[in-house]
């Protein structure tokens, strides 16, 4: 190469040359400890931004205040000490989403905790969210079956709805949650079971039941362990919920359950001290509501114009000593539609699931029912809250009249045919005919105790000579024709 076409190869080299400047915004660690951290230097950090902190630990803002900003780290924060460089993303805090994410867990930021495969996702979904508006939802008139007779025939649950799961601990919330999930099996359910601050064994025993009834194969489970920092714990709601819009937004159904609520509020009212804002009633910081109103009303049913699609949440919040009338449980009593109250006397005397049907109500009522249980379940609410009534009074009585009488036997096979043993969902048709029949009088002559081996009787008996009878009420037809399909079907099974 000669010296000219050396000289020619610099100039073109020179003239082509583009100085780059890359500007980071970087600010120092002032103090940490406790999974928080004060930061200095930091002038245009936005609210809930990700920061970056040395060993590629992650933090958000959360506190700006005139001179420093408060942000909570996520994840170990042992090896960030005071002084340390933290730089600005500029990412407000999202998590990855996609069809991947279906049969994995993951943590709250998306990591998976199964021990497989990283994700490649390149789609990222911000974890707060304003809620879609009035004017493009639509009303809730589809439902979720649950496969447990007593919601669905009496408290039940529509695509689009929060319906609140409450209760002392130890009473079988998860326990409705999981059969809900087992039971979406072949109806176009997208399922995301989010658990906050619940023992890792816990969770470890409900994915392998998923495994083992083939719900993993449409279920997210994001978990943030009880050893987690208080950080995670707060923001894995906010995180099911960013998964449950991706599918939302391509005009999918989605059930979501936040197991539980009450231990989030702890997470946040952890967090919310240690940051140094206002203590108000229990120690709870002002927008404690806030925190659980805006995190359900991203649960919707929206309008075709507005892409279809819907998310139910299924929260679920712990009381002590069934006490519903404390703070954190009438704040989300008051967010959603309604409400399961499981009861721990009814449930250490062996009713499962342990459904107190006076205080357990469902404000989208009979237009989150299918045709024939509107039918069949009509009066049963009332009936049930009668002889809970009558129950009581009428074991100090000893002469009962025909009609009390009447009352408390219908009472009693109702009590015993609501019974159900865990992941066994009931198919809504079967629920029907079971119903119908109590309701109607074929099993008076059934001894209480032997309601349940009749009922499992009656089941196989359908299954195997009227399969067709069953399509048809699971489609939603009834009429006259339909009914006296069954009344037949009955009569035959009485023979």
């Amino acid at each position: 190469m000669s010296m000219n076409s050396i000289i020619e190869e610099l100039k073109k080299n020179i003239n082509a040359f583009e100085k780059q400047v890359a500007v980071e915004e970087v600010g120092a660690v002032l103090e940490v400890g406790d999974g928080i951290a004060r930061l200095s230097g930091l002038e245009k950090c936005q609210a809930s931004e990700m920061l970056e902190f040395p060993g590629n630990t992650f933090g958000v803002a959360l506190n700006l205040e005139e001179e420093t900003v408060g942000a909570v780290i996520l994840g170990d924060y042992s090896h960030i000490k005071e002084g340390d460089v933290v730089k600005r993303t500029g990412r407000i805090l999202s998590v990855p989403v996609g069809d991947e994410l279906i049969g994995r867990v993951v943590n709250p930021l998306g990591v998976p905790k199964d021990g497989g495969a990283a994700f490649t996702s390149k789609k990222f979904y911000p974890i707060e969210k304003i809620a879609p508006g009035v004017m493009t939802r639509e009303p809730v008139n589809q439902p979720v079956q649950t496969g447990i007779k007593a919601i669905d025939a009496m408290i039940p649950i529509g695509r689009g709805q929060r319906e609140l799961i409450i209760g002392d601990r130890q009473t079988g919330k998860t326990a409705v949650a999981i059969d809900t999930i087992i039971n979406q099996k072949g109806q176009d359910m997208i399922c995301v079971y989010v658990a906050i601050g619940q023992k890792e064994s816990k969770v470890a025993r409900i994915v392998a039941k998923l495994k083992e009834t083939g719900a993993m194969d449409y279920t997210i489970v994001v978990s943030a362990g009880s050893s987690d920092p208080a950080a995670l714990l707060y923001i894995a709601p906010y995180a099911g919920v960013a998964m449950a819009e991706y599918f939302m937004d391509k005009g999918k159904d989605v059930l979501v359950i936040y197991d539980d609520l009450s231990k989030q509020a702890w997470a946040y009212r952890e967090i919310s001290l240690l940051l140094r804002r206002p203590p108000g009633r229990e120690a709870f910081p002002g927008d404690v509501f806030y925190l659980h109103s805006r995190l359900l009303e991203r649960a919707c049913r929206r309008n075709q114009e507005s892409g279809g699609g819907s998310i139910t949440a299924l929260p679920i919040i712990e009381t002590q000593a069934g006490d519903i009338s404390a703070y954190i449980p009438t704040n989300v009593i008051s967010i959603t539609d309604g409400q399961i109250f499981l009861e721990s006397d009814l449930f250490f005397r062996g009713i499962r699931p342990a459904l107190n049907v006076g205080i357990s109500v469902s404000r989208v009522g009979s237009s989150a029912q299918i045709k024939p249980m509107k039918k069949v379940a009509g009066k049963m609410k009332l009936n049930m809250a009668q002889f809970r009534e009558m129950e009581a009074f009428a074991q100090f009585a000893s002469d009962l009249d025909p009609e009390t009488k009447k009352q408390i036997d219908l009472g009693q096979r109702l009590v015993e045919v609501l019974k159900q043993p865990q992941y066994q969902p009931v198919p809504v048709a079967n629920q029907v005919a079971i119903i119908y029949a109590i309701n109607n009088g074929y099993a008076n002559d059934v001894a209480v105790k032997e309601i349940r081996a009749w009922e499992e009787k009656f089941h196989e008996f359908l299954a195997a000579k009227k399969r067709a009878l069953l399509d048809k009420i699971g489609a939603g037809n009834w009429d006259e024709a339909v009914e006296k399909e069954l009344k037949e079907a009955l009569d035959e099974f009485k023979k």
